[in-house]
């Protein structure tokens, strides 16, 4: 479980295919503190620790990506040198600063704007008509393993919606999200409220 607030950046140093993939993931954390069988979310994607190494402030990890896993994310981004939002699992009585987050992606969105707005960036993505039901003014939505809050949400004529993000300094500073540009996708999770409401409201009838 994780809350969608992001601990650092790290790059993939080192790709190998065997079945699954191996990444070798580059960080600025302690490795003493990572533990072997530990959970981190790499942009929103929730992986293993299977080998850790490196020193405090310049460690590493290595996680295995299933077929699974690179099918419902951003195409191509498990390749050597791609940037990613970490986050270590939420531990009891750790405070919960942005939302419940289970690093399980739900769908792959499009970025239609990046601009900046005031001192922060405006991003509209858009999402399909699957999940546009899930997404919902003033909730809470995870791009990229970053939990944000959704401005508003313009709905399009073929069910799919382009949902607006607001990106503050801080945020684009110590994420990848600041470096997002027209036409990249980023990986998608839903809220988990609205995941069970939908799932109610089916059951009505």
């Amino acid at each position: 479980m994780f809350t969608g607030i992001v601990s650092a950046i790290g790059t993939i140093e080192d790709v190998r295919e065997g079945g699954d993939l191996h990444l070798r993931i580059a960080c600025p954390y302690d490795p003493a503190k990572i533990a072997i069988g530990a959970s981190i979310a790499c942009s929103g994607v929730c992986l293993t620790v299977v080998e850790r190494g490196g020193e405090p402030g310049k460690a590493w990890f290595a996680v295995d990506v299933s077929g699974e896993t690179v099918s419902r994310t951003v195409p191509g981004m498990w390749s050597a040198g791609r940037r990613l939002n970490l986050e270590t699992a939420l531990r009891l009585g750790d405070e919960l600063g942005g939302h419940i987050v289970t690093g399980h992606v739900d769908t792959v969105g499009e970025v239609q704007l990046a601009r900046p707005e005031g001192g922060s960036t405006m991003i509209a993505i858009r999402t399909s008509a699957a999940f546009a039901p899930f997404v919902a003014p003033k909730g809470s939505i995870t791009v990229d393993g970053v939990s944000l809050t959704v401005n508003d949400v313009r709905d399009r004529d073929d069910g799919a919606c382009d949902f607006l993000l607001n990106v503050i300094p801080h945020t684009a500073d110590v994420t990848t999200l600041g470096a997002l540009a027209e036409g990249e996708r980023v990986n998608l999770e839903i809220d988990v409220l609205a995941r069970y409401l939908k799932r109610m409201q089916s059951l009505q009838r």
